[in-house]
């Protein structure tokens, strides 16, 4: 394929894939709003309702990648039917593994809480929103995987039609629900998860309906034993990076608090808007584990290759630009989000160091999706859980353990993060994972 319409295919998929991500984040950041105005107990309860989602994320990587990635092959060669069947497979294994997630957290929620507060409100509120939050795990489950799916096959314009209509949903519910408007009484944090409910059953009738008509993907009710344990062997390392990374980002968040609140602070507040910077990397890295994943398996090796390198360098300049912003304009975006003094210079601080990364970090989105797409799930874990612990987490206690400033720790970050892109774009070059095809 020539590069132009190399060039076309990557964005296509890309850009609606950042898109959703956009909407993902104000979805979320709406519903923080809408909650906050119950006080600071009920901001807190669903807050740290993300902290529990973070792990429900990481399960789901298993089916999320497994699954994506040999469906991706599957179209790539021209078996749609098995592509189709793998669908079928993957969803059973959704519900079975949402099932077990709901019983969990709808019966442990109250536990969960009190080992994360000590607030007894914060507590009573989390445990009431992730209560009911946790009845509906099958369909976030589902909604997970039929994204990864269409993407998969190349459509990720559906999911982004789809995000505009359950993400307006949410929105007018939970106003409806948590205030009690429209003949409703008022419900709280109570109101905010039948909201998301609503919203993830409403893009699940929408998605049935795109399965139902088989443009690209339809449901087959067939069980290949060889596809459910391609699926555990590509999801299984998928999900271990995804646990180790979120020990390593708890554990780097402990190091930042141990200097002072506003320290934390600014953290979280650069988190946020550093995630606005991430959005054209998860778009490409997409478009990577999509493309790569269907010229393998078409055996096009030499187009799989390219379309990696196409769609990091495409990411490249996209985030690039976004870490100039980051690096010239951070008061005025910190100002967005909080007027407290020490808060913002710290905030400026984190988005300085982040800014100044955001090529190296551009290669690990993407590099690391396109090597997904080819199956190579064993060493992107390998890639990702040496960096972060041997090049970040270690050296980060250690400044921490000899008296030095948050500075270092910064310093810390910002070595790994170009260590480990650089490792991924060393490891994507060498052409080895081609060798290792499922």
């Amino acid at each position: 394929m020539n590069s132009t319409s190399l060039r076309r295919r990557v964005v296509s998929l890309a850009v609606p894939a950042a898109l959703k991500q956009l909407l993902d984040i104000v979805q979320l950041l709406i519903d923080m709003l809408m909650v906050g105005t119950l006080g600071v107990a009920a901001l807190a309860a669903v807050g740290l309702s993300m902290q529990f989602m973070m792990v429900v994320q990481a399960i789901m990587s298993l089916f999320a990648v497994g699954a994506s990635t040999l469906i991706a092959h599957y179209i790539g060669s021209g078996r749609f039917n098995r592509a189709s069947s793998v669908v079928y497979t993957a969803g059973l294994l959704a519900l079975g593994l949402s099932l077990i997630v709901m019983i969990i957290g709808h019966y442990g929620a109250n536990d969960f809480y009190q080992m994360m507060s000590k607030d007894n409100e914060v507590v009573r509120l989390g445990t009431q929103f992730f209560g009911v939050l946790s009845l509906g795990m099958s369909l976030v489950f589902l909604d997970a995987l039929a994204f990864s799916a269409l993407s998969a096959g190349g459509d990720t314009k559906s999911s982004l039609y789809i995000k505009i209509g359950s993400a307006f949903l949410n929105g007018v519910l939970n106003y409806l629900f948590i205030f009690g408007h429209g003949g409703f009484e008022p419900m709280g944090v109570v109101g905010a998860a039948y909201g998301t409910l609503c919203a993830y059953g409403f893009s699940l009738i929408f998605y049935g309906w795109l399965f139902y008509k088989g443009k690209i993907l339809t449901v087959i009710p067939i069980i290949n034993k060889k596809d459910v344990q391609r699926i555990f062997r590509i999801g299984l390392p998928s999900v271990a990076e995804r646990f180790i990374g979120i020990s390593g980002f708890l554990v780097f968040i402990w190091l930042i608090a141990s200097y002072s609140t506003e320290s934390l602070a600014g953290y979280q507040v650069g988190l946020r808007i550093e995630a606005f910077a991430f959005m054209p990397g998860v778009g490409f890295s997409v478009a990577a584990m999509a493309l790569v994943g269907q010229y393998i398996g078409a055996k096009n090796y030499e187009d799989a290759y390219k379309a990696g390198v196409l769609s990091a360098k495409i990411a490249i300049s996209f985030m690039g630009s976004v870490g100039i912003i980051l690096m010239v304009f951070p008061h005025f975006l910190v100002e967005l989000f909080t007027t407290d003094t020490a808060t913002i210079e710290q905030a400026v601080l984190y988005l300085r160091f982040v800014g100044a990364v955001q090529i190296p970090l551009a290669l690990t989105f993407v590099l690391s999706g396109a090597l997904r797409g080819a199956g190579s799930t064993r060493l992107t874990l390998r890639i990702s859980s040496l960096s972060l612990w041997l090049f970040r987490i270690v050296p980060a206690w250690l400044v921490v353990q000899l008296g030095y400033g948050i500075l270092a720790v910064y310093v810390a970050m910002t070595v790994e993060t170009i260590i480990k892109g650089f490792w991924f774009w060393r490891e994507y070059k060498s052409r080895r994972w081609m060798k290792k095809i499922l």
